[in-house]
């Protein structure tokens, strides 16, 4: 749960960088200045004859920066844009056609949103980030719809906006694979946080077979018998075993594994630094760091780590890995490297500006050749990567064209041979993923992989990788589509997990939790501007064990009565998904069976 999530935005989160911003706007919007005109034209239609339709409208002065508090007000101090648009097209056109949302303007510095509400006022989509463009996708049905823009920060800037029937391109066909199957754990009651385990984050020790999970303050070790039975042991950094700053209240936790050393690191959140303590031993004993590098970030920290590029100054001690901290600041977003093993870092270099990507971003991977990426879900009308090449002392942003913001943090895995897999939540809710085969440079097999599923809406993507051509891709879904974070949304939410085995050319998806729903409505992404719905936080994780077996960890919002028929409860209970059956994503251990490892 970020620092900053007070100040982010109903829909997606939002950043303090966007809120300065606006800001900054306001002051701006004192001075004198020009009315903005109204739309022209102030109403369109599209058709399956007359598939687009534009019209543009400013130069706004005056910012509206009330979605900060939940909700957008319109009114003579609260400037918005609304433009009647009307959808007319034969039943069933919404099968290979979507109706296509953009709004853009010349000034990368101002900023837009776009709201989209149906006949009776209410939101049906949104799309509120620092892009440019700002992009919904809605199903292509006969409808009439009110489109509304708000200048958020508009510098006295003016929009054009498009809205057109499009056909996206066809997925691949689905895996012929055999799905894994999964079973599930959850932490017992008398584990502190057992039920306050929004927002986990899991790894390996791939020497003892421990995963460690991480929630709220709590640092948790799962083993699991021959028979494939878990058990939970709290492990929380403390004094007691060598932290002092461990277990502290603090803002996004975070935990990070390395799979070739067996460290664990454990980080909370301190304003611009990090308590950060690691531990070589599972949780027995823990040693404090310097947590941070100098000027870091004050939200959305992530750790990560993996080998230095070849012939770069290297490690300077017998710890043989680069260790990185990221984390999002006012203005920009930035990474600091440890060459010591994660007890100090170098001052952080910045990744990013809010010229180029939206504040927030996903967790930091590190490739077996030293490349270091970062993913983002909105920076100049798409999802993207900032990428190193050189142990973060440069970074460059680079895009997958395919693919529209989203609401949710994509997230990043990296194969044996260092293909790179981009999980995401695509502007429509469908869950997608793509692959690059040079470090972000051109995307390949662009697919929604919940298609096969009936799956309408997803969040909190979460990637691994084990050999180059294997990955899995987690996510909770569900089969009902709409606006997911309208409180009167009725759709169930799951925990799937998509494999491929093919390099991501085909994937095949799997129902990891069939019996159990994670969630009962709707899933708020929006901050501290939620409701109860806020329940699962902002994000779950995955990664695999020496075998290649998926580990996927998710705070459960369905317990008890809720499980089996009964009203949403909004829990928060600590949660593994770990793969039973079925090929691994290394296939060496293909035929290993189940507690036979």
């Amino acid at each position: 749960m970020a620092l900053l999530s007070a100040l982010r935005r109903h829909h997606p989160p939002r950043s303090l960088g966007r809120l300065t911003v606006g800001l900054l706007a306001l002051v701006a919007g004192t001075l004198p200045s020009a009315v903005a005109d109204a739309a022209t034209p102030p109403s369109g239609s599209v058709s399956d004859t007359a598939p687009s339709t534009t019209w543009s409208a400013g130069p706004f002065a005056v910012p509206n920066v009330s979605g900060t508090a939940g909700a957008v007000s319109c009114g003579t101090a609260q400037p918005c844009d609304d433009y009647a648009l009307k959808v007319s097209v034969p039943a069933g056109y919404d099968a290979g056609h979507s109706l296509r949302i953009d709004v853009r303007w010349p000034d990368s510095a101002a900023d837009f949103d776009l709201y989209v509400l149906d006949a009776t006022g209410r939101e049906v989509a949104a799309s509120a980030s620092s892009s440019d463009p700002e992009t919904v996708l809605l199903p292509a049905v006969s409808a009439s719809y009110t489109v509304r823009v708000v200048p958020y920060a508009p510098l006295g800037d003016s929009f054009t906006g498009t809205a057109s029937l499009i056909t996206p391109p066809a997925d691949p066909p689905p895996s012929t694979a055999t799905p894994p199957a999964y079973a599930n754990s959850s932490a017992p009651d008398g584990i502190t946080d057992a039920h306050n385990a929004g927002e986990p984050s899991i790894g390996v020790d791939r020497a003892s077979g421990a995963a460690m999970f991480q929630a709220n303050t709590s640092t948790l070790k799962v083993t699991y018998d021959g028979s494939g039975a878990a058990t939970w042991q709290d492990k929380s950094a403390n004094a007691a075993d060598g932290c002092p700053q461990g277990s502290t209240t603090s803002l996004d936790p975070i935990l990070f594994t390395d799979p070739a050393t067996h460290r664990t690191f454990e980080s909370q959140l301190a304003g611009k630094a990090s308590l950060t303590c690691y531990t070589d031993d599972d949780g027995e004993t823990w040693t404090p760091t310097g947590g941070s590098g100098i000027n870091s970030g004050v939200d959305h920290q992530t750790i990560g780590g993996g080998p230095f590029v070849a012939g770069g100054p290297g490690a300077l001690t017998s710890y043989p890995n680069a260790v990185y901290y990221c984390s999002q600041d006012i203005a920009d977003a930035s990474c600091a490297v440890s060459r010591d093993g994660g007890l100090t870092y170098g001052p952080a270099v910045a990744m990013y500006s809010l010229l180029d990507c939206g504040g927030l971003h996903g967790h930091v991977k590190v490739a077996p050749d030293g490349t270091v990426y970062v993913p983002n879900k909105g920076c100049g009308g798409h999802q993207a990567v900032a990428v190193s090449e050189d142990d973060g002392l440069t970074w460059t942003v680079r895009h997958n064209p395919s693919s529209t913001p989203g609401d949710s943090d994509p997230s990043v895995g990296v194969g044996a041979g260092g293909t790179v897999y981009l999980g995401y939540q695509n502007s429509d809710g469908t869950p997608r993923i793509a692959v690059s085969n040079d470090k972000g440079r051109s995307w390949l097999y662009d697919q929604n992989v919940g298609a096969t599923l009936g799956i309408k809406n997803a969040v909190f993507p979460a990637v691994t990788a084990g050999d180059d051509d294997r990955a899995a891709f987690a996510f909770l879904g569900t089969t009902t589509g709409g606006n997911y974070q309208d409180p009167a949304f009725q759709g169930v939410w799951h925990l799937y997990v998509a494999t491929t085995y093919d390099g991501g050319q085909s994937w095949v998806t799997a129902d990891a939790t069939p019996t159990d729903p994670v969630q009962k409505g709707s899933i708020c992404t929006g901050g501290t501007t939620c409701g109860k719905d806020r329940n699962l936080l902002d994000f779950i994780d995955v990664t695999t064990d020496a075998q290649g077996h998926v580990l996927a960890a998710y705070a459960d919002g369905c317990t008890g009565t809720c499980a089996t028929g009964g009203a949403q409860n909004y829990d928060a209970l600590a949660s593994i998904a770990r793969q039973t059956s079925g090929n691994t994503l290394y296939g060496a251990y293909d035929a290993v069976v189940r507690g036979k490892h």
